[in-house]
């Protein structure tokens, strides 16, 4: 058997991160079936494309203005407490859509509310979940864990459309109700989780300690690039807001369709983080990276342009296997070249650059659509992420030339060097 081979296979053999794991899969469920479902009924009650983009804006909101707060309690608390609570918001959140659609009072603003609150609880839980895994695993593990992290997320987001696109059928309160349950059940894994206790922050608590993550990033031109690569081609090229124009006015299905459009990224990525999981990137990170960038851009492009479903599932599956590769190296990248006792706050801003380019570009998408129309909208996006591309691979040589994940050199300004 080969060494690849064993070392994926060893990441499964730490119980407290196959749980971690387990748990990922169905808390991602239960927040794809929610968005499928309050895209569909959204659009529904409005028809419009402006009001789709407001979803995203409602998540942004939160997780800009929470940023330094998350970073600090992430380094400083117990990072299961910390899950466990957001897994039992989502649910609360949940709990008020269904109650809001039985009793027939939901509208628009009570949706941007609780998007709101969804906002808030993964500003806290995204970051988290990404300190955490190298208390759960060795170090040398880490890459092929945070593939098995992000082919959790992909079954998640393959499953969790589709089964709340059919779900929808029997009307939005079932697809609440669902995700209410498996948001409880994922809430019970994190609960059952047991790891090592990791270094945690213990310099008294100020402006520069809160601010600890971005002068971190800042002083990494790597990282730095990296973080901001992907937030501006994520941004750019976010279509999934529209994916209700596109299902019901272009594509012409029904919610079912919507849920294959959301799902379709998803296996891409799937496919492409359990390649990963076994066989680690060996090519040059940083080519590795621009070239699945460019590959994002390219199947955006399609994806606007085509009309029919296959293509536009196909030109999605390849979009979401770009994309994972780009996750992966990013993640790894934060995890392996910032100090253990940092590692929640360096997360945060992970999380502010990419995590809130998705809700920003969704509310960019929806606002451009309104003006002219769904299909110019992400055409223009998909033209930026090259641009994008092409002038990131000038202004940070270091990222276009690093070649292993491994590269960890010392970082000027930052507190410590790397971790142990």
């Amino acid at each position: 058997m080969s060494e690849v081979s064993v070392s994926s296979q060893s990441v499964l053999g730490h119980r407290a991160f196959v749980i971690f794991w387990i748990g990922r899969i169905v808390s991602i469920l239960s927040f794809q079936m929610v968005v499928v479902a309050i895209g569909w009924q959204l659009y529904t009650m409005t028809g419009s494309a402006l009001d789709l983009g407001m979803v995203g804006l409602a998540q942004f909101v939160p997780m800009v203005v929470l940023t330094l707060l998350v970073g600090h309690v992430a380094d400083r608390y117990d990072h299961r407490a910390i899950l466990l609570f957001c897994q039992l918001i989502e649910a609360v959140a949940a709990a008020i859509l269904a109650l809001g659609t039985a009793m027939g009072w939901l509208d628009p603003v009570t949706i941007y509310i609780v998007m709101v609150l969804v906002g808030a609880a993964r500003a806290f839980e995204i970051p988290t979940m990404v300190a955490i895994i190298p208390g759960l695993v060795p170090r040398a593990l880490v890459p092929a864990a945070t593939a098995w992290f992000a082919s959790a997320n992909q079954a998640g987001q393959i499953v969790g459309p589709v089964l709340g696109g059919l779900l929808y059928g029997l009307g939005p309160g079932v697809v609440y109700g669902v995700a209410i349950g498996l948001w409880c059940i994922g809430a019970a894994f994190i609960f059952m989780m047991r790891m090592e206790r990791v270094p945690r922050a213990s310099e008294p608590v100020s402006l520069r300690s809160l601010m600890g993550g971005f002068h971190f990033v800042r002083n990494d031109p790597v990282m730095l690039g990296t973080l901001s690569l992907d937030m501006f081609a994520v941004f750019l090229a976010g279509a999934t807001a529209l994916f209700p124009i596109f299902a019901r006015d272009i594509l012409e299905t029904g919610p079912w369709g919507l849920g294959l459009l959301r799902a379709a990224p998803g296996v891409g990525a799937l496919v492409m983080s359990v390649i990963l999981a076994r066989r680690p990137l060996a090519l040059p990170i940083g080519k590795v990276l621009f070239g699945v960038i460019t590959v994002f851009g390219v199947g955006t492009i399609v994806f606007a342009l085509s009309t029919h479903l296959l293509l536009s599932l196909a030109a999605l599956v390849v979009l979401g296997g770009a994309d994972v590769v780009s996750v992966v190296i990013r993640f790894s990248l934060v995890q392996l070249r910032t100090p253990a006792e940092m590692r929640g706050r360096v997360s945060a801003v992970n999380g502010m650059f990419t995590g809130t380019s998705n809700y920003l570009g969704d509310f960019r998408s929806g606002a451009v659509a309104a003006l002219i129309g769904a299909v110019p909208a992400v055409v223009i996006g998909g033209i930026g992420v090259l641009a994008v591309t092409v002038l990131w691979m000038f202004l940070f040589p270091n990222l276009r030339r690093i070649r292993s994940l491994d590269e960890v050199p010392a970082v000027p300004g930052a507190q410590g060097t790397r971790p142990p």
